[in-house]
């Protein structure tokens, strides 16, 4: 099955490209990443903090099948509403830094939305390291879910 959410790496470099097209209208595809109960869902993780706006902040909270909590913050440096958000990620005690994520939101037509994320890693090792998790797998069950409870909202 194709994946819908598209990860593209070049060699040798330290930032990806994720894109998806969403059938969605991009004024709910931006709630979806900005309001706390959506996210939660699509997530599967608990909004600890969320402020969307510029120099705003988040921390969420994930606690896997054995019972370990799983933490990632960042701060928002540029909040565009349905456009764009700049910020940083970090996964909490894990040897991964912290990454610039830039996610651009685009209104492809009255009811569907294109989402282009960018992420910078501190290295290509580090980049290529992620990606030697299921992250494609992942994000694109996270997107899945993001289109279906946004879609029924």
């Amino acid at each position: 099955m194709e994946h819908k959410t598209k990860v593209h790496a070049e060699n040798g470099k330290q930032e990806l490209f994720i894109t998806r097209d969403f059938d969605l209208p991009v004024e709910l595809l931006f709630k979806a990443y900005t309001e706390p109960h959506l996210v939660e869902q699509w997530m599967g993780t608990k909004v600890v903090q969320l402020e969307p706006k510029n120099q705003g902040a988040y921390r969420f909270e994930t606690t896997d099948p054995k019972g370990n909590i799983h933490r990632f913050n960042g701060v928002i440096h540029e909040f565009a509403l349905n456009q764009k958000i700049t910020r940083t990620f970090e996964m909490e005690n894990t040897p991964f830094p912290v990454q610039l994520e830039f996610l651009e939101f685009e209104a492809l037509s009255a009811e569907t939305s294109r989402l282009v994320m960018q992420i910078i890693y501190k290295s290509a090792a580090h980049r290529d390291q992620m990606l030697q998790m299921p992250f494609e797998f992942g994000i694109n069950m996270a997107h899945n879910r993001l289109q279906q409870i946004a879609k029924a909202q």
